[in-house]
């Protein structure tokens, strides 16, 4: 199969969709990889390397869509790349099309066969292409509140682990999965207070068990939202339903109960957000305020890290796109079920259920584009 690698053009996006190592695995299947020239510069990966590997360097994007069967990228296309994909072509990367009317229309009118790692699962029922990059945006989203909690950044002037006689930040984690997890263990790393809310109770147990005694659990309502609003200080928002939209925890309304210069980060901004008052940023322009309250909403916050991040996620996407390369989309979905899920839009047909909710528009089973 003929395999193309773009280079991401979404603001401040560093990584790309394979390491040199992984393109010389793909080539030893039988196929052939060619990738833009300075794509993987970024993540610290060169022309070179790629070349070593046995992979072609195209010039530009156009010659990669016009040549690949298979394009394999790390985000969502944006409106400059819509029309470089063609009817049938297989985009693998990261869609979260619930979130964008825009990018669903598009893929629709092109007929394109789009695969998107968020909605593949095993079998336990879990994302293992969205878990990778689910743990290092946990991570930065402390981190990245840490920073906007200081003054000089907008935030309220507190130290995530306060000092001898000063306490700690209070911090909030509304989700209790890997993004809230990974968020509240390096939050309490840091000394922090932390509060994980989730409405599934055996996850929560699970949680008590597991982590350190500055992480306490408790259900989520909106009753118990609403009281530790009033005093604390960082909110993470890391609420995931897989392909649909994010529910709004957290209201404009909301905002009035918190303390001026406190601190929304809200990681499920690629599923629409869970506050209401979200708004996409970049990494360029990270943050803004609503009634005094600072928000960071940056859609892909793993891209600040590409090196650690390139390197996670094709750990976790190689061996499915040997499959796909190796067998065919259709083939190899119809082996694996798990696989098959991933499959959202395919040649003008929504093809999951949770998409087509979003926007009110007809699904077609999965079983029915692969017959």
């Amino acid at each position: 199969m003929r395999i193309g690698i773009p280079t991401e053009i979404k603001n401040n996006e560093f990584r790309v969709g394979m390491t040199p190592t992984a393109v010389r695995t793909l080539i030893s299947h039988g196929h052939e990889v060619s990738i833009e020239s300075n794509a993987g510069l970024g993540s610290g990966f060169t022309d070179d390397q790629y070349m070593a590997a046995g992979a072609k360097i195209s010039p530009n994007a156009k010659q990669i869509y016009d040549n690949a069967e298979m394009i394999i990228k790390v985000k969502e296309p944006l409106a400059a790349e819509y029309d470089l994909i063609q009817e049938g072509q297989l985009i693998y990367t990261y869609f979260h099309f619930a979130s964008s009317k825009t990018l669903t229309n598009a893929m629709l009118k092109n007929k394109s066969v789009c695969l998107a790692y968020e909605t593949i699962t095993d079998d336990l029922g879990r994302l293992p292409l969205l878990t990778p990059m689910s743990e290092v945006a946990g991570r930065l989203a402390a981190q990245q509140g840490a920073k906007f909690l200081e003054s000089p950044q907008g935030g309220l002037g507190v130290l995530m682990g306060g000092v001898t006689g000063v306490s700690p930040a209070d911090v909030m984690v509304l989700g209790g999965g890997i993004v809230g997890t990974q968020a509240a263990i390096v939050a309490a790393g840091m000394g922090a207070q932390v509060t994980i809310y989730d409405i599934n109770r055996q996850r929560l147990k699970e949680l008590d068990g597991e982590l350190p005694n500055n992480i306490t659990t408790c259900y989520s309502t909106t009753k118990a939202i609403e009281s530790h609003l009033k005093h604390a200080h960082l909110v993470i928002g890391a609420v995931l339903v897989p392909g649909a939209k994010a529910p709004r925890l957290i209201t404009k309304e909301h905002l009035k109960l918190m303390q001026k210069g406190a601190v929304l980060v809200d990681v499920a901004v690629d599923q629409g957000g869970c506050f209401e008052t979200t708004r996409v940023t970049t990494h360029e322009n990270p943050t803004y305020i609503v009634d005094h309250i600072l928000h960071y909403a940056v859609a892909n916050m793993p891209g600040a890290v590409p090196q650690t991040s390139t390197q996670a996620l094709t750990i976790a996407t190689l061996a499915y796109a040997i499959d796909l390369a190796n067998k065919g989309w259709k083939n190899a979905c119809k082996q694996d079920k798990h696989l098959a899920k991933g499959l959202n839009v395919v040649n003008g047909k929504v093809t999951h259920q949770s998409v087509a909710d979003a926007f009110s528009l007809p699904h077609t089973p999965i079983e029915k584009v692969l017959i």
